[in-house]
C-alpha cells in the first residue's frame, strides 16, 4: 500500500515563507513523477509544481520565482519552498506522486492547509 504523507503547511502573514514536505513510503518500483498542486474554496484543483524524474519542473505561471520544487530521491520525498507568500496563495495544497507498482498509478496525499494573512 502506497502512502503520501505531508507535513508544512500552517499561518503566515503576506510575504511570508513556508516549506511543504511530502514523503511517500509503501511498496512501488520507481517514481515518475513528484509535486505538488492546490485547491482554493470554490476553485478546481490546480497545478502548483512538479518535477519530473527525467525532464523538466514545471511551474505554475502564478508561482514563478516565488516557489521552488525540489526533490530527495534517497527519502522519496519532494519540498515546496514557498517564498513571498500572497493571500491568493491560501489553498490546500496536495501532494501529488505517479508512482509504478504492478501499473503506474497517480496517488494523492491528504492535503495541507496554508493560509497566508494580508
Amino acid at each position: 500500500q502506497v502512502q503520501l504523507v505531508e507535513s508544512g503547511g500552517g499561518l503566515v502573514q503576506a510575504g511570508g515563507s513556508l516549506r511543504l514536505s511530502c514523503a511517500a513510503s509503501g511498496s512501488f518500483f520507481s517514481i515518475k513523477s513528484m509535486g505538488w498542486y492546490r485547491q482554493a474554496p470554490g476553485k478546481e484543483r490546480e497545478l502548483v509544481a512538479v518535477i519530473p524524474s527525467a525532464g523538466s519542473t514545471n511551474y505554475a505561471d502564478s508561482v514563478k520565482g516565488r516557489f521552488a520544487v525540489s526533490r530527495d530521491n534517497a527519502k522519496n520525498t519532494v519540498y515546496l519552498q514557498m517564498n513571498s507568500l500572497k493571500p491568493e496563495d491560501t489553498a490546500v495544497y496536495y501532494c501529488n506522486a505517479v508512482l509504478v507498482t504492478s501499473y503506474t498509478g497517480n496517488y494523492w496525499g491528504q492535503g495541507t492547509q496554508v493560509t497566508v494573512s494580508s
